[in-house]
């Protein structure tokens, strides 16, 4: 009879300890995914190959709660989808919304959707993620000519054949100094 008492009394520590620590270990803390695609004509003739990336990353890095923003960086820089990353409708929304993209124009408004995202996160305290999808070298060029190139500074290229996708760290820099200022002062 005894060792039934403390058979139940070690399941029901271990249920515990279980329910209290699968939380840390669990789901993480909702993101922001901002998402910046070449809006060019340069985006045309590799669409259907960055279209295809895109969405397998991003089912790679979304989870449920997540918010996104997708920018086509045209002519001028504009938001196409907003939303919280959560049921099968707003799923096939996002995709619909990468794969609507119109190429024109020979411009891709890299500083104007840089500098809007950024302000985005400024008001924002949790992680967010920033992917840049460049079809041109041309396109990436005036955004490094522009007073937005700062903001390129903290970023991981990945190349392809014929386009780059950027991980853009997007004010890592103040970031890093409020954490250093935190860690040294406390």
């Amino acid at each position: 009879m005894k060792t039934d008492i403390t058979g139940k009394k070690l399941f029901w520590l271990i249920l515990a300890v279980f329910c209290c620590l699968s939380p840390l270990y669990g789901q993480r803390a909702p993101i922001n995914v901002n998402l910046i695609i070449d809006g060019s004509a340069a985006l045309s003739g590799v669409k259907d190959e960055v279209t295809v990336w895109v969405n397998n990353r991003l089912e790679q890095i979304l989870t449920d709660g997540d918010r996104v923003t997708v920018w086509s960086a045209g002519p001028e820089a504009s938001i196409i989808y907003s939303g919280v990353y959560n049921s099968g409708s707003e799923k096939e929304a996002l995709r619909g919304s990468i794969q609507g993209i119109a190429a024109s124009g020979s411009h891709a408004d890299f500083s104007g959707a840089l500098r809007a995202a950024a302000g985005q996160q400024a008001q924002n305290t949790i992680f967010t993620y920033t992917l840049l999808i460049s079809a041109s070298p041309e396109a990436l060029t005036s955004v490094l000519e522009s007073p937005q190139a700062g903001l390129l500074r903290f970023s991981r290229v990945e190349e392809f054949s014929t386009w780059r996708a950027l991980v853009v760290g997007l004010n890592l820099d103040t970031r890093v100094r409020r954490a250093a200022s935190s860690f040294m002062n406390p």
